[in-house]
C-alpha cells in the first residue's frame, strides 16, 4: 500500500504545530515533524531517487523553518496553511503521482 506523502508532510506540519502550541511543549511538537519526516522519507527514497529524496526533505525541512518568520507576518494558521500546502504539493508533484512500480 502506498502512502500519500502528500498528507504525511502537511498533516505531521500542521500536528506538531498544535501539539506544541495545545501542550505548550515544543519538543513534543518537534517529535510528531520528525515522526511525519521520517514516514515521507521513507516513502521519498522508495518511490524517487537519492537526489530527489534529498530535495523533498530539504523541502519538507525549509518549511518547518519558513514557518516561523512568515507567522510573524502573516500569523500562525495561515502560516502553517500555506507551508502544509505548498510541501503538500511538493509531495504530490514529484513523488505520490508517479506510477507504482
Amino acid at each position: 500500500m502506498r502512502i500519500p506523502t502528500a498528507a504525511i508532510t502537511a498533516g505531521s506540519l500542521i500536528g506538531g504545530w498544535q501539539v506544541a502550541r495545545r501542550t505548550g511543549v515544543r519538543p513534543l511538537g518537534g517529535v510528531v515533524l520528525a515522526a511525519g519526516g521520517a514516514l515521507a522519507g521513507r516513502e521519498w527514497a522508495r518511490r524517487t531517487s537519492p537526489a530527489v529524496t534529498g530535495a523533498l526533505v530539504a523541502t519538507y525541512l525549509g518549511a518547518f523553518g519558513l514557518s516561523h518568520p512568515l507567522a510573524k507576518r502573516i500569523g500562525g494558521w495561515p502560516s502553517v496553511l500555506t507551508v502544509s500546502a505548498l510541501t503538500a504539493a511538493a509531495s504530490y508533484l514529484v513523488s505520490d503521482r508517479r506510477p507504482e512500480d
